[in-house]
């Protein structure tokens, strides 16, 4: 079984043919295409991701090679404008929450955190006129929170590439976690609003904001550490400034950089509420990864459907080769980072160790999948 099989037998197992048909039925489409249908769509964008195509004709002249229904590149382009890419989200926050949730109950964390940060991609401003950036580029984002225990995005939002990142972030935090966010979140009427909701934070301020009558908070001094200074304030001038007091941490960061972040925790030790900010690369990392391994810089169709579904299964494929990692490196005997096993699993060459892991974790979904069908079908 190669690696595009791998996890489109995935989507068969966590997503049953009932529960995709419920999804098109909710955005009203009707599938009449037999030779090329919704579904496969889904498959042809995930291998595109895998094996990087470039275009619907590069994929259209491959996919045979992966056992893929062979149709003209103008079917396949056809069948991405008309299918609305609110079926690749759905289906993508749907195969999110079930992975994030099996992470979570094999490993439950306190203070678990969320990172929310967002990435923009751009091409030229005649691929995609409906969603205009900046000269003579076109644009679009992906806000997204992710959960760095679990590695996986939890919610993604998409946007044209001049929305702020402000208040496209406010619809993705979730009172479950400590919110974890960079500067464009720091909005003094937000953070306010978080405390009014419930919602804990550590959020990055602008250099130049004011503390309005700092009190410097008591704490025991543990060497080395990065902290220089912890207080509490109202934030921001008196045109702007919050409701609340929150607390200030200052630390430097590994290049010697003095940052400022608010928050509303205030039964952790300064060192681990800067921490907590530091896990920040997470989701830049993240970022990198699918631009550089998933094809995602890569825009085939130039019509809103086209451009996110192509994005939301490129991230569907994220979330299952993580998902299968973390499933497989229980049964594999040798070690291999999450790196190594990405980079070994999209280029077919795991080792032998870990190809018998595989197997035989596919074969235990198979016979689970087969149990449920027997006492419940």
């Amino acid at each position: 079984m190669n690696q595009f099989s791998t996890i489109s037998a995935l989507v068969d197992h966590l997503i049953s043919t009932d529960e995709f048909q419920s999804l098109l039925e909710k955005h009203d489409y009707v599938e009449v295409s037999r030779k090329f249908s919704a579904r496969d769509l889904i498959d042809f964008l995930m291998a595109a991701s895998l094996e990087r195509w470039d275009g619907f004709r590069d994929g259209a002249d491959r996919m045979m090679s992966l056992q893929l229904n062979a149709v003209h590149y103008s079917t396949i382009s056809k069948k991405a404008a008309e299918v609305p890419y609110e079926l690749a989200k759905d289906l993508f926050h749907l195969l999110a929450g079930r992975c994030n949730r099996a992470q979570r109950r094999s490993a439950p964390i306190k203070n678990a955190l969320l990172l929310v940060d967002s990435t923009t991609i751009t091409v030229g401003k005649n691929r995609l006129p409906w969603a205009p950036y900046h000269g003579e580029r076109s644009g679009i984002k992906l806000h997204v929170s992710y959960t760095p225990k679990t590695d996986m995005p939890l919610q993604v939002k998409e946007t044209e590439g001049l929305v702020h990142d402000g208040p496209a972030g406010i619809t993705l935090a979730n009172p479950d976690f400590i919110l974890v966010q960079d500067r464009a979140y720091g909005k003094h009427k937000q953070l306010d609003a978080h405390q009014a909701n419930g919602q804990r934070f550590v959020i990055r301020l602008k250099e130049n904001v004011e503390f309005h009558r700092p009190y410097s908070l008591q704490r025991f001094s543990i060497e080395p550490s990065n902290i220089t200074g912890d207080i509490t304030c109202r934030l921001g001038t008196k045109q702007s400034r919050t409701e609340n007091r929150f607390r200030v941490v200052s630390f430097t960061d590994r290049e010697g950089h003095l940052m400022h972040v608010s928050t509303n925790v205030v039964d952790l030790s300064a060192e681990e509420i800067a921490g907590m900010y530091q896990t920040r690369w997470k989701i830049e990392s993240f970022f990198q990864w699918i631009k550089g391994q998933l094809n995602v810089p890569v825009l085939f169709g130039k019509s809103q459907n086209a451009v996110f579904s192509q994005l939301f299964v490129a991230l569907i494929t994220y979330i299952l080769i993580k998902w299968t990692f973390e499933k497989v490196k229980k049964k594999a005997s040798k070690r291999l980072s999450q790196k190594g096993f990405v980079r070994l699993f999209l280029c077919a060459a795991l080792p032998i160790d870990w190809r018998s892991a595989l197997s035989e974790w596919l074969y235990d979904l198979r016979f689970e999948a087969y149990s449920i069908y027997l006492n419940f079908g």
